[in-house]
């Protein structure tokens, strides 16, 4: 009876831990990185670290990191993209007086349609 009650609880772990795999590999990994110079530091957008629902955060400074620059096409600082999976899913960028033109809560909105768009 003893054993039987064991393995119950074993297979009932087994479960719970096959689920939350299941489910980790079911939603994207969200990637924000904002680009930047340290000449603009003034026009920083501070919100980006308050951002839900992404796994990692980056500010790259393209004063010091060139190459980042041409990679991801910066044309105007800062700039806020979003990746999926790797791709870049969502571009925000600052106006002609180098101040970022969206909101936290349009950024947020667009991490939460690409995260529903998964369903």
């Amino acid at each position: 009876m003893e054993e039987n009650v064991t393995w119950r609880i074993f297979s009932a772990y087994m479960l719970i831990i096959f689920f939350m795999l299941l489910a980790s590999g079911a939603f994207a990994q969200m990637k924000v990185i904002q680009f930047n110079a340290g000449w603009n530091s003034a026009n920083e957008v501070p919100w980006v670290m308050d951002l839900e629902d992404c796994n990692t955060y980056a500010y790259v400074d393209i004063a010091q990191d060139a190459e980042a620059q041409t990679k991801y096409k910066i044309a105007v600082i800062p700039t806020v993209i979003i990746f999926k999976d790797g791709e870049e899913v969502a571009r925000f960028q600052a106006d002609l007086s180098f101040k970022m033109v969206a909101t936290r809560e349009e950024v947020q909105d667009e991490i939460d349609n690409i995260l529903m768009s998964d369903f």
